[in-house]
């Protein structure tokens, strides 16, 4: 196949990077997610309302989460579903609940680790904070200090002569809480400095979700720039792909043989166990209220999940060229090599013969290129939401993803054609 029946090109590299840069907390994902989802002409649904069944496009917002899903012109209650699965979390330093400390001179910001992120990537970097706060009267307001605000100071090696040899050590709870000025504890005015970053007054905020992130840009680099250089590739890489290859599954809607969805979830790096997560119900709920919105009954739904399938995407690991050792011999998946397709035989990932076939068929049609991914056997193996979405919703599940370098980093590596590769190969599985 050639590439010119690609859906995209370097062109959706240039826009990952601003999404990623809009989206410093899944909160902020999904707002950008929406954005770009309400000017191709969906509209927003709300949980408590009732739905109709008419065609088009439609969406659903909950905390961190977004489930997108475009219902073509005569598709029936049976008719089956292609859903693309994504997460908009990033492991990070979160503010706990009494975030204003400090000590010798210094105020300083409590967090909390959130995920398992490689602490010493957060060493010595300029960070900004973000998240939603919660106001008295119910409502949230989003909240954004884009510019260097905090930064978890590292030891000079004058004072810990042996690290170069013996290995960096943090406490978790001693030395990765951040500095954001000069002073002391009782000084604290984090959440009023918040309130007025929002336009808010300090008495409105009654709860805040509020997280660290590096506030450096996404950025090319490589002789060709053939690399881009980013915060949360895991996973908003992903996300932003399946909203693109919905958005343009949607703009050729007409005669889809499947109802194409994208779920993407928060939580994922601690389990997915939550309301907004793919453990919780939400995406059943979805399915279930897009069948009877069509007129549909219990039968109609199983039989619309029995024709099913998930591509769950999610980055995976590229081969490191200074740790070779550390990947399965015979797998050694590469930047710009084209998506990953991911195997375990424990169900770490969910994809088995016929999912990899209907994956395979996808990029055959798109004119991508993948690669095989397993982990060595001598080393354990990550998860998705891939077997939790196989398994809580019963459908035929096959687990995808972009290979990248530096995973859980504050700053992560992958190929610049990789991105538009994997959303060119989602909407040719949309289109079935």
């Amino acid at each position: 196949m050639t590439s010119q029946r690609r859906a995209f090109d370097r062109t959706h590299t240039d826009e990952l990077a601003a999404f990623v840069q809009a989206s410093p907390t899944p909160y902020h994902a999904v707002a950008t997610a929406a954005a770009r989802l309400e000017k191709a002409g969906f509209r927003q649904v709300t949980e408590a309302e009732p739905w109709d069944g008419d065609s088009g496009g439609r969406y659903v917002l909950r905390g961190g989460a977004i489930i997108a899903w475009y219902v073509p012109e005569g598709a029936r209650p049976q008719t089956p579903y292609r859903v693309i699965g994504a997460h908009t979390d990033s492991p990070n330093l979160r503010v706990k609940p009494r975030p204003d400390m400090g000590a010798a001179g210094w105020r300083q910001v409590a967090v909390e680790i959130y995920g398992g992120p490689l602490l010493n990537s957060w060493l010595d970097r300029d960070l900004g904070l973000a998240g939603r706060l919660s106001l008295r009267d119910g409502s949230t307001r989003l909240v954004d200090v884009d510019r260097p605000l905090l930064r978890v100071a590292q030891l000079a090696v004058h004072l810990d002569r042996g690290v170069n040899d013996n290995g960096l050590a943090l406490d978790r709870q001693r030395h990765l809480q951040p500095l954001w000025g000069l002073g002391h504890a009782e000084d604290g005015d984090l959440i009023d400095f918040l309130a007025a970053e929002a336009g808010l007054a300090a008495d409105d905020v009654a709860g805040w979700d509020l997280m660290t992130y590096d506030v450096q840009p996404p950025a090319y680099l490589g002789r060709d720039r053939e690399l881009l250089a980013s915060p949360r590739l895991d996973n908003l890489l992903s996300v932003h792909a399946c909203t693109a290859a919905l958005i343009a599954a949607a703009a050729h809607g007409d005669g889809l043989p499947y109802i194409p969805v994208l779920a993407a979830f928060d939580h994922e790096e601690n389990g997915s166990e939550s309301d907004t997560g793919a453990q919780g119900p939400l995406l059943g709920n979805v399915l279930e209220r897009s069948v009877h919105a069509r007129g549909g009954t219990f039968e109609d739904r199983l039989r619309a999940l029995a024709g099913t399938v998930c591509v769950s995407s999610d980055v995976g690991h590229a081969v490191h060229p200074n740790y070779a050792e550390k990947h399965d011999p015979t797998h050694h998946p590469r930047a710009n090599g084209g998506p990953i397709l991911k195997t375990n035989v424990n169900q770490r990932y969910a994809t088995d013969g016929s999912g990899r076939a209907v994956f395979a068929a996808a990029c055959e049609r798109a004119g991508v290129p993948f690669q095989h991914f397993v982990s060595s056997n001598a080393m354990p193996c990550g998860t998705t939401i891939g077997p939790i979405t196989s398994a809580r919703h019963g459908i035929t599940t096959v687990d995808v993803g972009v290979p990248i370098l530096s995973m859980h980093s504050a700053r992560e590596l992958c190929g610049a054609d990789d991105p538009h590769l994997l959303a060119s190969a989602l909407y040719a599985f949309l289109r079935g």
